[in-house]
């Protein structure tokens, strides 16, 4: 079997267009005929009259035995109704004296307290900006300039609280209005 290399077989000659004046010679040749929607047309007209002729021959077909008997109900009498049951509730006895005793363990409290950072800045500006933000949300932040061996950092803390819940209770305020940044820790300032 031969292989064929369609790509150095190169473009097939083009025709070349007729001028203007041939285009609309040929147009006028090509054209349809008017002889074609005129036979469409007698073939709707004659199939519109033979759908009438089905109709008119079916119309005296029908047959005139209709069953004009109205039923109509009769109306239930006072009599025949059954007496409605009267419904008693029992719960709505029972539950006033009703009680449930519950033992609850008393919860320890711990000497721990916790602080929740939620960020650090280089600058004391940007500390003050996210310092604003928190007091929108009624909670009070205070900023704690650290020094270390990478610089001086002004960081954003919150607390101390007395239980991790409290804490959690602020960091979930603060995530609603997108301060996704903060950390609980033990307080050791």
């Amino acid at each position: 079997m031969a292989q064929r290399d369609y790509v150095s077989r190169g473009k097939a000659p083009q025709k070349k267009k007729p001028d203007n004046k041939k285009r609309g010679k040929s147009q006028v040749k090509n054209a349809p005929t008017a002889s074609f929607p005129i036979v469409r047309l007698v073939i709707v007209v004659i199939l519109l009259i033979g759908f009438a002729l089905f109709l008119w021959s079916i119309k005296d077909n029908a047959s005139s035995e209709v069953d004009t008997e109205v039923v109509r109900p009769v109306a239930p009498t006072q009599e025949a109704l059954p007496e409605l049951p009267k419904e008693e509730w029992e719960y709505i006895r029972t539950l006033p004296g009703y009680e449930v005793e519950v033992d609850v363990a008393e919860q320890e409290k711990s000497d721990k307290r916790y602080l929740m950072q939620c960020a650090s800045f280089r600058t004391r500006a940007q500390a003050e900006e996210m310092k604003a933000k928190i007091a929108f949300q009624g909670l009070e932040a205070l900023i704690r300039q650290s020094s270390g061996s990478n610089g001086e950092w002004f960081r954003v803390i919150l607390g101390p609280y007395e239980s991790k819940r409290d804490a959690e209770k602020a960091k979930h305020s603060l995530r609603k209005v997108n301060i996704a940044t903060c950390q609980i820790w033990y307080w050791n300032l």
